[in-house]
């Protein structure tokens, strides 16, 4: 019984500092790399929330900041750009949560003309989707 104490006592306190601010946000970053007058629209969305549809001009960033959740975080996004906006890529975004909580997490999604980039900015980006 006590070890179900102490355990609800770190969920309270993990909870506590999250809610205080105390732990830092994870964050997810959009860039539009493409050539000159290529719009980059950028629409995301969770469970909870829907984050609108931003449209970035070259070299321009749309950035969200949220804590993960005890359940599972999951942002799924869809980028499109080219004459209509035709070339589009959807897929996950960020995925966290759960039993490991991320704290400071940061995805940075770099679009390019040959496709959408990722790194977590630690690491050189690479290609990971390929418009359509």
């Amino acid at each position: 019984m006590s070890r179900l104490w102490c355990f609800l006592l770190i969920i309270t306190l993990c909870v506590g500092l999250n809610n205080a601010g105390v732990l830092e946000k994870n964050s997810v970053h959009f860039k539009n790399s493409l050539g000159p007058n290529n719009i980059l629209r950028v629409d995301c969305s969770s469970k909870d929330d829907f984050l609108g549809v931003h449209d970035l001009k070259p070299g321009q960033t749309f950035d969200f900041s949220f804590n993960d959740s005890i359940l599972k975080t999951k942002f799924d996004c869809t980028l499109a750009q080219g004459q209509g906006f035709i070339h589009q890529a959807s897929f996950r975004a960020y995925e966290g949560g759960g039993f490991i909580v991320h704290y400071g997490k940061e995805n940075f999604w770099d679009a390019r003309e040959d496709g959408i980039y990722f790194t977590h900015g630690k690491e050189t980006s690479k290609l990971e989707y390929k418009w359509s």
